[in-house]
């Protein structure tokens, strides 16, 4: 079975986050059985979602694990002219939810694998594929404590997130956060007699503002990233019943995206400071004020030094003269931190096209890819 046609299997299979996987990790299990390669499936406690991983080749050996997640984002709110759980060719693209992100490297990994069976490899191939990456890279920790018992790691790592097939050395780290901001409730028509919660969330943002602002201004820098700074963002804001209440209560999501070397435990006290600045004058009349901060999850950065050998190799495959970094995370640097899996990003398509109505990958994108994964076997089974 070909990429092609392994892709049209993929985008087919509903994998928006909320949404179990195991129907497609099932096909993807079958389809590797009847190649000779057992797969190991890592399921989540619902048993609706799980993590795969497979080996082809000698077993106590590091050799390259080729890693991707199944997810996808929803497409409810936006105008498909495609249908985005169906591949679609058309004018050298293949459209559907996932081609760029990030199928189509998943279907040109499995292409591989399946091929690399019928060869007698030196080296290793592993697949690892993924569930919920989309919710901040939460379904591979289960699988990447299995590796951690392992008796041999892989030697080295690509995730094929779209770099457009440029190899990809650095992402930025993220961590999640919650502001709960408490005020007290109200008639509408006493306003000025409460202490409107969403108001105070307003505030916070102000204070998230000024943060960013002196990061922008005066923090470290990266020229390799778009945004060349660590960021702060919020990204949700809720509160409230109904307009003639003043709210009690409003709730805040927001978001660092941080360099490497950037001291995030820092910023955030620093966001603290800026709260208990805005709430302590408000105790006198409202002991209950509060702008409360809490640390919801988070994934780890990646800086692949520029001379490792993992990037050396897979320039090698794919004919790169230098390196890039993106600015979207990936499950790459939770491999580097908890495995010391030294790992690159490469992969077909591109970022951009991502996450949108009408997502595509062209399929000279997936032509290259196909062709960087014929390397990387021929590799294996010359034993690099």
């Amino acid at each position: 079975m070909d990429a092609r046609a392994i892709l049209e299997r993929l985008i087919a299979f509903d994998t928006v986050s909320h949404r179990p996987n195991r129907a497609l990790m099932d096909w993807v299990a079958g389809l590797l059985a009847q190649a000779g390669v057992e797969a190991v499936l890592i399921p989540d406690a619902s048993g609706g979602k799980c993590n795969l991983y497979a080996t082809v080749g000698p077993a106590d050996l590091g050799g390259v694990m080729l890693s991707g997640h199944t997810d996808v984002v929803p497409v409810e709110g936006q105008a498909w002219t495609y249908p985005p759980f169906a591949l679609t060719e058309d004018q050298g693209r293949y459209y559907g939810r996932g081609t760029a992100d990030m199928k189509g490297f998943v279907a040109c990994a499995i292409a591989a694998v399946l091929a690399a069976a019928r060869r007698e490899l030196r080296v290793p191939l592993h697949l690892a594929l993924s569930y919920d990456e989309e919710i901040g890279c939460m379904g591979v920790r289960s699988l990447i404590t299995m590796l951690e018992g392992a008796p041999v790691r892989p030697r080295m790592c690509i995730v094929g997130e779209p770099t457009g097939m440029a190899v990809a050395t650095g992402h930025k780290g993220k961590v999640a956060l919650r502001a709960t901001c408490v005020g007290r409730e109200g008639h509408s028509a006493l306003a000025p007699l409460a202490l409107n919660a969403l108001h105070l969330a307003a505030d916070f943002v102000g204070v998230l503002r000024g943060v960013q602002a002196r990061v922008a201004a005066e923090g470290m820098r990266d020229g390799d990233y778009d945004v060349p700074y660590t960021t702060l963002h919020v990204g949700k804001m809720s509160g409230g019943v109904q307009v003639n209440i003043v709210p009690n209560q409003a709730v805040a999501d927001w978001e660092i995206r941080s360099l490497a070397g950037e001291d995030v435990a820092g910023l955030i006290e620093e966001v603290r400071a800026g709260c208990a600045a805005l709430v302590a004058p408000l105790r006198a009349e409202f002991p209950e004020a509060e702008i409360r901060i809490e640390r919801l999850w988070d994934y780890p950065g990646l800086g692949t030094p520029s001379d490792a050998g993992v990037v050396n190799f897979v320039k090698a495959l794919t004919g790169a003269n230098g390196t890039i970094k993106v600015a979207f995370g990936t499950e790459g640097g939770l491999f580097d931190a908890r495995l010391g899996v030294p790992t690159v990003i490469c992969g077909p398509g591109s970022m951009a096209q991502g996450h949108k109505p009408d997502e595509f990958v062209s399929v000279e994108q997936m032509a290259r890819c196909e062709a960087m994964l014929a390397a990387l076997v021929a590799r294996c089974e010359a034993g690099f």
